[in-house]
């Protein structure tokens, strides 16, 4: 199965050159999940045609507007737009005493319910599992308790040599214990073995969100090897002083997170406002990363 992931926003603080701030979607298994919602999203949402059917939880990195202002206007939109669904909200605990006097004041008519899961942003925990994928937190270093998130798919089984399942005419009963393991023995009391039945499974896919944050290679072992990284790049290398003051990263520093963590593939996004050409950008982090793409508003990734 796919992952795809939709960018709903790429900017910082401020949005500039047709750039909404940070909103993205992920989608795989039939289910969607938003990271972050910025002011506007619910605007791109259905510039998109984003599927609210399809996406029950949100998570929130941190409590700065730029990342959470427009939570309000999606709900209320997916509220008018028949959603029935409940929605669970992922964040710090704050959230809740910050969105829930919203929700009642603004929205007394919800159609769906909304639960909060606050998690502790400064210990990587599981926060969310489903039958097919895993959900991890992975603190980061910002001006305020943030984390970013490992989206994993869980394992996946062998396959079934098909032809030999046929060969040996093996029943449903059985393929389900030589999915998990077991070899087959035939009426006349001959063994195949399970390994002459199965093909190795293919690999498992996952993604790692990393926004705001510092240069820090803390989080290392927490991606490594993920198949996907977004990491932050709000400035370019000449402005490395600007982003230690902001705690933020420059494009070279997220490349160089991406090299050493080994991953396949790196995005870059939450440029700052004083970028309109992003190419100076996009070079600094290729000359470490070359696999590196620009995460810009209204793109889509694969993989």
């Amino acid at each position: 199965m796919n992952f795809e992931l939709t960018i709903l926003g790429s900017g910082s603080a401020i949005p500039s050159f047709g750039r909404f701030s940070t909103s993205q979607v992920l989608s795989t298994h039939n289910k969607s999940f938003m990271i972050d919602c910025a002011d506007g999203t619910q605007f791109r949402m259905r510039e998109l045609g984003i599927n609210i059917t399809r996406m029950g939880h949100i998570f929130i990195s941190h409590l700065h507007g730029d990342h959470c202002f427009g939570l309000m206007a999606v709900i209320s939109t997916m509220s008018m737009m028949h959603r029935t669904a409940d929605l669970y909200i992922h964040s710090h605990p704050d959230l809740i005493e910050l969105l829930q006097p919203q929700i009642d004041y603004f929205c007394d008519d919800l159609r769906y319910k909304v639960y909060f899961e606050p998690f502790n942003p400064k210990q990587s925990e599981l926060i969310y599992e489903d039958r097919s994928l895993t959900v991890n937190t992975i603190p980061l270093v910002h001006s305020t308790p943030t984390c970013g998130f490992l989206f994993k798919e869980k394992p996946n089984q062998p396959h079934l040599n098909k032809d030999l399942i046929d060969f040996f005419q093996i029943g449903v009963k059985d393929i389900k214990n030589i999915k998990e393991g077991a070899d087959w023995i035939k009426p006349d009391g001959t063994i195949i073995h399970n390994a002459d039945l199965l093909t190795p499974a293919t690999k498992s896919k996952s993604y790692a969100y990393c926004s705001d944050t510092r240069y820090s290679e803390r989080i290392i072992p927490l991606i490594h090897g993920v198949d996907c990284l977004f990491h932050e790049a709000t400035f370019e290398e000449s402005e490395i002083s600007r982003a230690k003051d902001t705690l933020h990263s420059t494009a070279l520093q997220a490349a160089n997170i991406a090299k050493k963590a080994e991953v396949g593939q790196l995005l870059i996004g939450h440029y700052s406002a004083r970028y309109q050409n992003l190419n100076k950008l996009l070079a600094e982090a290729r000359s470490v990363f070359p696999n590196t793409k620009l995460a810009e508003d209204k793109t889509h990734f694969q993989w």
